[in-house]
């Protein structure tokens, strides 16, 4: 009688394991599967972020010149976040574009350090939608204004749960008050004093652009020259390399620089692996400062 009962419980417990291994087993032949899948990708998208008070439709026309002088067409998808984390589509990524543009908005895209933790962290919600969805293993970065502060901010506390699998190539601010309208650093704002704090969690391998308007000696006409330099107290000695640039001439104020001629060719030329037609109007007119992790 004890030895049958014994038997019962031995049936009854390799039945309970079995039973337990059965969706184990899938659910690591799935992960194996969407690991290998992710491997073998080609697809390198160039996220946009853009600044407060901007929506999903603020890169339109950037996105329309950076298009004119190629032979190859980027999509565009659109994903625009709500409060409650609802994510909306707009666009596709089409067929066999290996580097389609994805803009990440926000319905409240409200100005303040407060605000831009909390699309940090509506970023990364649909980040982490989008690279389940399209299986990416690399990408570039691309914010205005307020958008590179949420890409700073995403990179020193998010980027880190997907650093294995996917690696962020390159981040292209533009006009980002890292020290918001303070014309000087002898005050640090606490938004530049946090981005300091946490700098070390940049990641070693990335290589960072930083764009600021020169529609003065001063600023863009709202963001202070020096307020976008503040970014080298981040970046500098952190990342594999931090390069300055400022542009100058037509359309160098804050909210023109992403229509700004100049602004497109250098996207074209450090984001994006698709050669531009040769011709006339290719010629840079900005300045840039390199700096690197060994400097």
């Amino acid at each position: 009688m004890f030895k049958s009962r014994n038997w019962k419980l031995i049936i009854v417990a390799l039945t309970i394991i079995i039973l337990l291994a059965i969706p184990g087993y899938s659910w690591m032949k799935k992960t194996n599967k969407e690991h290998a899948e992710r491997q073998r990708s080609q697809l390198s998208p160039l996220i946009m972020v853009p600044g407060s008070s901007a929506t999903v439709n603020r890169f339109n026309e950037l996105v329309d010149l950076l298009n004119e002088n190629t032979p190859y067409k980027h999509s565009l998808l659109k994903v625009e976040i709500s409060e409650d984390g609802t994510l909306t589509y707009s666009g596709s990524i089409k067929k066999g574009d290996n580097e389609p543009f994805i803009v990440v908005g926000f319905q409240n895209n409200h100005d303040g350090y407060s605000n831009i933790k909390k699309q940090a962290g509506w970023l990364d919600d649909a980040f982490y939608e989008i690279a389940k969805t399209y299986k990416f293993n690399n990408f570039k970065a691309f914010g205005h204004s307020n958008g590179g502060l949420i890409w700073t901010y995403w990179l020193e506390h998010y980027y880190s749960d997907y650093s294995d699998e996917i690696t962020i190539k390159r981040l292209m601010t533009l006009g980002s008050p890292y020290n918001f309208s303070e014309k000087s650093t002898k005050y640090k704002t606490q938004m530049l004093t946090d981005f300091i704090k946490y700098r070390k969690r940049l990641p070693k391998n990335l290589t960072v652009y930083s764009l600021s308007g020169g529609e003065n000696y001063e600023s863009d006409g709202i963001v202070p020259e020096s307020s976008v330099e503040a970014g080298k107290y981040i970046f500098q000695n952190q990342v594999k390399g931090y390069t300055t640039m400022t542009v100058t001439g037509a359309e160098a104020q804050h909210s023109s620089l992403p229509q700004n001629k100049q602004v497109v060719k250098i996207i074209q030329q450090y984001l994006l692996k698709q050669q531009v037609k040769p011709g006339p109007n290719n010629s840079q007119n900005s300045k840039h400062k390199s700096t690197s992790a060994s400097d």
